[in-house]
């Protein structure tokens, strides 16, 4: 299966879905013009990866601020995950906010409210 990894710009974050090492990772900030345009490949390529998922798979999101519209397509991911999740796979999300970013921590914890995976929320020191 293809990996999708792209790099990050001044509006989008930058993307690594990896089905062999089962690394998902975003990095940066999510202020696409389209979210959905921007976010369809990515669930779709998670449709295909749960057909058959690595043993274990770990996600890392870090991203420093996202929109509206962003936001509702990282919860489309995040279920996405919960499903692979709920067939007995192994999945963590590790949730990465900098240590004075109250909003990214609020984020952190209303997706972990939602979505029953593991959840890791990780304070990072910004300096």
């Amino acid at each position: 299966m293809e990996s999708i990894i792209r790099e990050g710009t001044s509006k989008t974050p930058a993307i690594r879905f990896d089905a062999k090492q089962g690394l998902i990772e975003m990095k940066g900030r999510s202020i696409p013009e389209n979210s959905t345009e921007f976010f369809t490949p990515l669930v779709e390529w998670l449709d295909k990866y749960a057909a058959d998922p690595a043993e274990r798979t770990k996600v890392n999101i870090h991203l420093e601020y996202f929109n509206t519209s962003s936001s509702k397509c990282i919860l489309d991911i995040f279920k996405k995950l919960e499903s692979i999740y709920k067939a007995n796979n192994e999945v963590i999300v590790n949730w990465y906010y900098e240590e004075d970013d109250e909003d990214m921590l609020e984020a952190g914890e209303d997706y972990e409210s939602i979505i029953r995976i593991p959840f890791k929320l990780i304070e990072i020191d910004d300096h």
